[in-house]
């Protein structure tokens, strides 16, 4: 990917924004008065702008890279992650979760749990959260430091850093009201960034016919664009452009490589009720309401806007797809770029196929080996022969123009490259830059919150001034922000944010949706029933993920480490699977064991933490389209029409 040079309006937008977002830090700054100011905002922001948040905070790399990487890769069927993956799990958490949220005064889901079980859960749900959390910030800012390196040219390791201190600026300023308001305007810049990048795609494709026509040579000929490892796979015409037909003629049909149950079981039940119900980044925006019929009509408001966000976020990636079928303009499909530590293995393996006269696909697999990158055997073949008479710059050249896989992340960026100009471009970028600056903070603030209430005030140092708290949150929002760097440095192997976000989300949050699914619903369930099932729910996650690979991986850091039982046909299908295991396994444990141990809670005890032991709440003096419970049936047959449009 070229390089391009941004215009005195682009750095202006770019400029203006950051200013912005660290003028509202230090606007807030006087506003925080306590820790509870800092870190849950006081209950004091309106619906509507914690609806906004609500959604934003789930706008980093995961939505703008991951999904239109997805987009190119899987087709529409990445739009079950917001169809059956998102909006019915929003409707849930607004209609019959948020009261006990927000009703039990907790100041964070590992609060509640310690509420409604015991410490030990508490304790364990903390520490796994606030893995997630650390990981789901790295993913964001790697991100955006291969963003501006890929793009602009920038040193990836100075943008990373330089974006982690703006980010730590305006959160230690304004604490969770500044991250809420910024995120506000974050989401804004987001469609203003990236409206027209989809507007252009679409003209320059020619329309959604043209495009489901181009999309079916992309279903008959996947590998040409490295989209499958198997020569040979063919897919039916409307694999890339129907979003259940594919899906229900069976795992071989649909590029994604699930079948149904994985679709509906591990996505549409575990990863995303395990998600939008039990994950405190998105459930604290909620929490930070007024009142409660504003932290139930929260997660409602953000999911008009998430149900036809598809078309921001998946559809450029789709046109991705089909500009390069065609190879319109000399457009292709971004290729993994390799850095100089790549570069320092794979030249001096192209010398010796070289020395040894190696046909292509023996010089491929040794070059691939060293780079640890897929190489096309033909180019490399061509390479080998013309090695004895190239410099080195000439062979990273032709390394580079071999590599076999493509940087889905990059697929985003490609489009802003292709149709941006000056301003339109400082527009996109600062889109782009809002995106992974709000995944970053949104999961900053999540952290810090459980770190001081329920890891440092509950068993580190109980019983201190609220200002000695304020401090802590403070303190370790700066180490948040430096793991999230060590862990940018380590998602880095993945090629897609969509692939590595959905397997951390189901080491933590699938077992944990099990335990609050039995929690809230069933008042038998036991503390030593939600803590051993907790934990050998996290425990099956990771022996699964050491079990199973996909294919094209080679056994290590994406899995089959221990050894490889099964292959999964993508990362996404394993993803899918080893979420069942572990909320299955977790649920059956989590049944039994509370049925063979004693409950330490009266019914008194768990009165607003249980659905059958709390009053239910009346709603009925409101405005009908005030209702939890009416707008929730208004969306999800909205869904339903949109899941029947595109079938």
């Amino acid at each position: 990917m070229q390089n391009v040079q941004l215009g005195l309006i682009d750095y202006a937008i770019l400029a203006i924004y950051v200013i912005f977002v660290i003028g509202i830090g230090f606007a807030l700054k006087r506003y925080m008065k306590s820790s509870s100011d800092f870190l849950t905002s006081g209950r004091s922001i309106p619906a509507w702008v914690t609806g906004l948040a609500f959604i934003s905070a789930n706008l980093g790399a995961l939505e703008l890279v991951g999904m239109a990487g997805s987009g190119a890769k899987y087709g529409i069927a990445t739009c079950h992650f917001y169809w059956v993956g998102a909006i019915p799990a929003m409707i849930f958490l607004a209609v019959f979760m948020m009261p006990f949220y927000y009703g039990s005064k907790a100041r964070s889901v590992p609060e509640y749990l310690k509420l409604r079980f015991d410490e030990r859960t508490r304790c364990l749900n903390s520490i796994s959260f606030a893995v997630m959390t650390l990981f789901a910030s790295g993913i964001s800012m790697n991100a955006l430091a291969k963003l501006l390196n890929q793009l602009l040219g920038w040193n990836y390791d100075i943008s990373l850093w330089i974006c982690s201190a703006v980010v730590l600026v305006y959160v230690l300023k304004g604490g969770l009201t500044s991250a809420i308001y910024t995120e506000v305007l974050q989401f804004f810049m987001i469609v203003l960034g990236f409206a027209p990048v989809v507007y252009l795609g679409m003209k320059d494709v020619g329309g959604w016919d043209m495009l489901k026509e181009r999309l079916s040579q992309v279903a008959q000929h996947p590998a040409t664009l490295g989209l499958t490892a198997d020569a040979n796979q063919v897919y039916a015409s409307d694999a890339w452009s129907s979003a259940w037909k594919p899906l229900l003629a069976g795992h071989a049909s649909n590029p994604m490589g699930v079948d149904l149950f994985a679709m509906v079981f591990g996505l549409g039940f575990v990863l995303s009720f395990g998600y939008w119900c039990t994950n405190f980044l998105v459930v604290q925006r909620a929490m930070a309401a007024r009142n409660m019929s504003a932290a139930r009509r929260t997660p409602l408001i953000a999911a008009v806007p998430k149900m036809i966000f598809p078309m921001l976020v998946i559809l450029p990636g789709m046109i991705a797809a089909a500009l390069a079928v065609t190879g319109k303009d000399g457009y292709h499909l971004p290729p993994k770029t390799l850095d100089s530590a790549m570069y320092a293995k794979a030249i001096p393996a192209l010398k010796e196929a070289s020395e040894k006269n190696l046909p292509g696909a023996a010089a491929a697999q040794l070059v691939s080996k060293a780079a640890g990158v897929k190489m096309i055997p033909d180019k490399i073949e061509a390479l080998v022969k013309a090695a004895p008479t190239l410099k080195d710059k000439e062979l990273k050249e032709g390394l580079q123009n071999a590599v076999a896989e493509n940087n889905y992340d990059g697929v985003i960026l490609s489009l802003v490259q292709r149709y941006c100009p000056s301003g339109l471009l400082g527009l996109a970028l600062t889109g782009l830059l809002a995106s992974f600056m709000s995944g970053m903070a949104g999961n900053v603030t999540a952290f810090n919150t459980v770190w001081t209430y329920d890891l440092y005030q509950a068993y580190i140092a109980p019983h201190k001034s609220d200002d000695h708290y304020m401090w802590m949150g403070r303190s370790v929002t700066v180490v948040g922000i430096l793991l999230s760097i060590v862990c940018a440095y380590l998602v880095s192997h993945w090629s897609n944010a969509m692939d590595i976000i959905q397997l951390v989300f189901g080491f933590v949050n699938a077992p944990l949706f099990a335990t609050f699914l039995l929690g809230m619903f069933w008042a038998r369930t036991t503390g030593t029933g939600a803590f051993l099932g907790l934990l050998a729910g996290t425990g099956t996650s990771a022996l699964f993920h050491a079990l199973t690979s996909a294919v094209g991986n080679d056994p290590g850091i994406k899995g089959g480490y221990l050894s490889v039982v099964k292959v999964f046909p993508s990362d996404m299908a394993q993803n899918f699977w080893l979420a069942s295991f572990a909320f299955t396994v977790c649920f059956v444990l989590t049944l039994g064991i509370s049925l063979a141990t004693r409950r330490t809670k009266t019914d008194e005890e768990l009165k607003g933490l249980v659905y059958s032991l709390t009053p239910k709440l009346k709603d009925e003096e409101k405005a009908w389209y005030l209702r939890p419970a009416v707008l929730g049936v208004i969306l999800l047959a909205c869904c339903v029409v949109l899941n029947i449009i595109f079938w």
